[in-house]
């Protein structure tokens, strides 16, 4: 057992969300318990779609049903911190290589075998680290608004703003963060639904925490980590698809970094969508049907 304190979301914050009707699944990670949704074929390989800050499952609910419904095995976890998933009430009890473990015991608890990740934003950080670490267990990536940081790079300043604006701010809105992260705008329910597993500030440290987890320093131990990612991704040659959106202030552009450098993405048809940073809630169905063609002609 651990030795965190931690909170788990009343169940009726999560009563009548909009197009969240999953059935709930849970598993326990060493006394802290994971939510995660697991539809479609339960034979069949697994797509897993792994989100980022400070969203949870539900910004994949619009994708679900359409991988599901050509055949796949959609997995969708709450990290832990967000969601249904427990939290720890201390920013201190998170950290990279905390989530990494949490994921590693997900994959190996449910023996996922020929996996297919689909992330984004902090999803992205942690799937191609579980990715790297597991590398014969996965057969494709499809990445959306996401990156792996070695600190090699300066970081822009919507970011350095970003990170403060976790650290300091009273309120942390998390509803109104991920609206103002979308070009559309979500409704007043759709709000509601990426607060529901925030009651108070108490259930918050997860999604404080992530900002100032990203290894930003050459010197972060970290950062040497994904170093070393970076050389297997560079080895990858199974489909690495790239689904990045047109109006992400801080991750645009940065689908040619992985175009180059990996090998696997070489003669694919990647895609613009568009999108601001949460494409999953501007282009879910075009970034959907992205994953079925890549697998369907794979």
């Amino acid at each position: 057992m651990n030795d965190m304190n931690s909170l788990r979301t009343p169940e009726h914050r999560f009563e009548n969300l909009p197009d969240y009707p999953f059935a709930p699944q849970y598993l326990d990670l060493d006394g802290l318990r994971m939510h995660y949704v697991d539809e479609g074929d339960a034979t069949a390989d697994p797509v897993l779609m792994l989100h980022g800050e400070p969203s949870w499952s539900y910004l994949y609910r619009h994708m679900i049903p359409v991988c599901a419904s050509a055949g796949h095995r959609v997995l969708a976890p709450d990290l832990i911190g967000f969601g249904k998933s427990d939290k720890p009430t201390r920013i201190k009890d998170y950290s990279y290589a905390g989530h990494l473990a949490w994921l590693q015991g997900f994959i190996d608890q449910l023996q996922l075998q020929r996996i297919t990740l689909v992330c984004q934003d902090w999803g992205s950080l942690l799937g191609l680290r579980l990715l790297t670490a597991n590398v014969d267990r996965f057969k494709a990536v499809v990445i959306g608004n996401g990156f792996l940081p070695s600190g090699d790079h300066p970081v822009p300043k919507a970011f350095k703003i970003w990170r403060a604006f976790a650290r300091y701010s009273p309120w942390f809105p998390i509803g109104k963060i991920i609206n103002s992260g979308c070009l559309r705008n979500l409704s007043p329910d759709e709000v509601a639904a990426y607060d529901a597993p925030f009651p108070s500030r108490r259930f918050k440290a997860g999604t404080r925490a992530f900002p100032q987890l990203v290894p930003t320093e050459h010197s972060d131990p970290e950062a040497a980590n994904n170093r070393a990612a970076w050389q297997i991704l560079e080895q990858w040659d199974q489909p690495f698809l790239t689904t990045f959106s047109d109006k992400d202030p801080i991750m645009r552009g940065g689908e040619k970094y992985f175009q180059k450098r990996v090998p696997g993405a070489s003669g694919l048809p990647h895609v613009i969508l568009r999108g601001g940073h949460f494409l999953q809630e501007d282009s879910p169905q075009e970034f959907a049907q992205a994953v079925n063609d890549l697998l369907k002609s794979h």
